[in-house]
């Protein structure tokens, strides 16, 4: 797929438009009328790649958020503290929501689920 066409009568951007009565993507000139059928049908792809590291800080960050609320009646497995931040979310591969963990000791950071 290419990101971009563009016109071969006057060089301008080529944009996709469906043709209704035949079933076919287009890609058209505003510019000049010029029409040309379009090799692929996907107009847009939008590809996100985390670093593994990226996901880490997130949650290591959640700690310090202050919107986030707070208990004092779990303690942490890794260094016994005794507040963590909590939130839920969707597990990955699982369905419904999880209960996060986060310990808000800031040389710890562990994280749990409940």
């Amino acid at each position: 797929m290419s990101t971009m066409k563009f016109c071969r009568e006057c060089n301008n951007i080529l944009y996709p438009k469906e043709d209704r009565e035949q079933k076919i993507l287009l890609y058209g000139c505003r510019n000049c009328d010029h029409e040309e059928v379009a090799d692929n049908n996907c107009v847009y792809r939008n590809e996100i790649h985390h670093a593994v590291g990226e996901r880490t800080q997130v949650l290591q960050d959640v700690a310090a958020d202050p919107t986030l609320p707070r208990t004092k009646t779990v303690h942490c497995a890794q260094c016994n503290h005794g507040e963590a931040v909590f939130f839920q979310a969707t597990a990955r591969g699982e369905e419904g929501m999880t209960l996060f963990f986060v310990c808000c000791n800031p040389s710890c950071g562990y994280r749990w689920r409940d």
